[in-house]
């Protein structure tokens, strides 16, 4: 009963920061510090991963009419801009993947401790601020996701790549900001984001999954299910909040609470 509580609380940190651009990675990295699951270390590894999955089926679930590129009525008919949407989400996918397949052992053994993730919480905290200040007053280019472009989207990817090198950079942050950046609205940008994780994440709960084996001992299958089930309610409220609270405010706020952690986090391992 003890791990079920835990992995309910882990899938609550999960939705909640998964989509708002505070991180998830560092969140869940730095939670164990504090709330460890008596599990098997392997079992954890692939854990704390796969609950992301319940956060893609949200998405899912909330947008399955502007991410389902086929026709009801006409079962052969293809929507021709939901088509190119996608297009435009795998280019996106391609640096990071690159990144991922070249160099995601190397990253993960180097990267992944409470300093670098305090100077990423830091970093992209002062980042956020700077780029609301910027563009407090200019109109966004890009205020549909039909409008963005290819290249716009290999450059959402680019920045995507600073969330898979370095923890604590938040990967919902960085490809928001990049998409504030080249002009995209923050709302579609958010949106955007939230497409882009669906086979991002999908794909690494699913490498995460086959690497495991599918070898759960008593309980863990259960832990597992209740991890990814908080993750998919608690990401449902989420990122319902989150698409009003842009509508009228901007993400500094964001970028202030990460500061504050960044800080605390230092002082907490020095």
């Amino acid at each position: 009963m003890a791990e079920l509580l835990k992995a309910l609380f882990f899938g609550i940190v999960e939705g909640i920061t998964e989509w708002l651009p505070i991180s998830s990675t560092g969140h869940l990295i730095l939670l164990n510090e504090f709330v460890t699951m008596d599990v098997s270390e392997k079992f954890f590894g692939m854990f704390e991963v796969v609950i992301q999955f319940g956060a893609i089926l949200a998405v899912v679930m909330l947008y399955f009419k502007e991410i389902y590129p086929f026709s009801q009525k006409e079962p052969y008919f293809i929507k021709k801009d939901i088509f190119l949407m996608w297009l435009k989400i795998a280019f996106a996918c391609i640096p990071a993947v690159i990144l991922e397949l070249l160099f995601g052992d190397v990253l993960e053994e180097k990267f992944y401790n409470p300093f670098v993730i305090a100077l990423a919480l830091i970093i992209f905290g002062v980042a956020f601020i700077w780029i609301e200040n910027r563009n407090k007053r200019a109109e966004p280019k890009v205020n549909s996701i039909s409008e963005i472009t290819f290249s716009m989207a290999f450059g959402i990817g680019m920045f995507q790549l600073l969330a898979a090198a370095f923890p604590g950079t938040s990967r919902s942050g960085a490809t928001i900001l990049g998409g504030i950046l080249l002009g995209i609205s923050r709302s579609v940008a958010a949106e955007f984001t939230f497409f882009l994780a669906i086979p991002v994440m999908f794909g690494a709960s699913l490498i995460k999954l086959l690497e495991f084996g599918f070898t759960f001992q008593e309980g863990e299958f259960g832990i597992l299910l209740v991890g990814m089930a908080s993750a998919f309610f608690v990401s449902a409220v989420v990122i319902r909040f989150l698409m009003a609270y842009i509508k009228d405010h901007d993400f500094k706020i964001f970028g202030w609470y990460r500061i504050v952690l960044g800080i605390l986090v230092l002082i907490y391992f020095m």
